[in-house]
């Protein structure tokens, strides 16, 4: 589903940096991977490579075979919008949307018919277990239950990539476990592949696979 090949970059500055450097990855149809490593080593870069928010210095990045480093920042755009989901450290819920409207923007902004739309929203939320609060709005919800949130709308429109980073990292440790799980189970039943960015090793634990980020490059560890 996900296939990187020698992907580098650098950013110009009193020194030459270079951030990544000859980085490959596969990921499957419902495999979930977890990347780690030091703070400022590139995991953000490798994410915002993979998302099509920057570009590479050199390689290729290809999403069920289409090579992204090819195309313009439209075609990406809609692409992004259409094939990939988030789910962030922040939740980036928004505060004057119902949970209902929250997870329905996906399928909004991609111009999916309202009597379908309801339909995958009733079925993802009762997924993530938050049927009860489809009218609730989210200062309503507690920092697990937005994440729940945060989870149904990033796979509601059944992307073929999500992205997850650092979506622990608000949470308590009881909330934290719960949402890690959801996020595993909704990777695996929805057919995606799934990244999880981590400084957590319990978190990256819940993953298929574990990589490890480093200057020397990106190594498999588990």
């Amino acid at each position: 589903m996900l296939s990187l090949r020698s992907l580098s970059k650098s950013f110009a500055g009193p020194r030459n940096k270079t951030v990544l450097s000859g980085i490959s990855l596969d990921v499957g149809k419902g495999e979930y991977i977890a990347v780690m490593g030091e703070s400022g080593i590139g995991k953000s870069t490798l994410l915002n490579l993979i998302a099509g928010l920057d570009r590479p210095d050199g390689g290729s990045v290809r999403l069920d075979g289409t090579d992204l480093t090819a195309l313009d920042d439209d075609a990406m755009t809609v692409l992004r919008r259409r094939r990939m989901g988030f789910v962030f450290q922040a939740f980036h819920v928004l505060p004057y949307l119902s949970v209902a409207q929250n997870v329905a923007l996906p399928l909004a902004l991609n111009g999916v018919p309202d009597a379908q739309m309801q339909i995958r929203v009733e079925r993802m939320l009762a997924e993530v277990g938050l049927a009860a609060h489809a009218t609730s709005m989210p200062r309503e919800l507690s920092g697990g239950e937005m994440q729940r949130v945060a989870i149904a709308r990033a796979l509601v429109h059944r992307p073929a990539l999500v992205l997850a980073d650092e979506p622990t990292g608000n949470l308590d440790p009881e909330s934290a476990a719960q949402v890690l799980a959801l996020l595993r189970q909704c990777v695996k039943e929805e057919g995606t592949a799934g990244i999880l960015i981590t400084h957590s090793r319990a978190a990256a634990a819940t993953a298929d696979r574990i990589y490890m980020l480093s200057e020397a490059g990106l190594k498999e560890v588990s």
